[in-house]
């Protein structure tokens, strides 16, 4: 449940009327007290054994990532390379059919 840090003041009930005087000291100004404050601490405790997992989570998904990037890479690597040959293929029978 939300605490306010200041007190509230109830409100009147009735029609309050009256004139200021000068001969009764004004309230003194009462400081709220202070609220209570709970240790800092974090808010995930981490036992050494789930340090250790984390760590190697981090590891395994950053090894699956590298690898699905690199054979992605090879991927394009042959398809490139494939493309070459069969490129240079074409422009040796177009060249040989034009010298016949």
């Amino acid at each position: 449940m939300l605490r306010p840090k200041i007190p509230t003041n109830p409100l009147p009930t009735g029609i309050v009327t009256g004139t200021a005087r000068s001969d009764v000291p004004a309230m003194p100004q009462q400081t709220p007290a202070p609220a209570t404050t709970t240790p800092a601490r974090p808010t995930v405790q981490l036992t050494p054994g789930a340090v250790v997992a984390v760590i190697g989570g981090g590891t395994a998904v950053v090894l699956v990532v590298g690898a699905v990037l690199v054979s992605m890479l090879l991927a394009v690597a042959v398809t490139a390379a494939s493309l070459a040959i069969s490129a240079l293929v074409v422009r040796s029978l177009v060249a040989s059919q034009n010298h016949r």
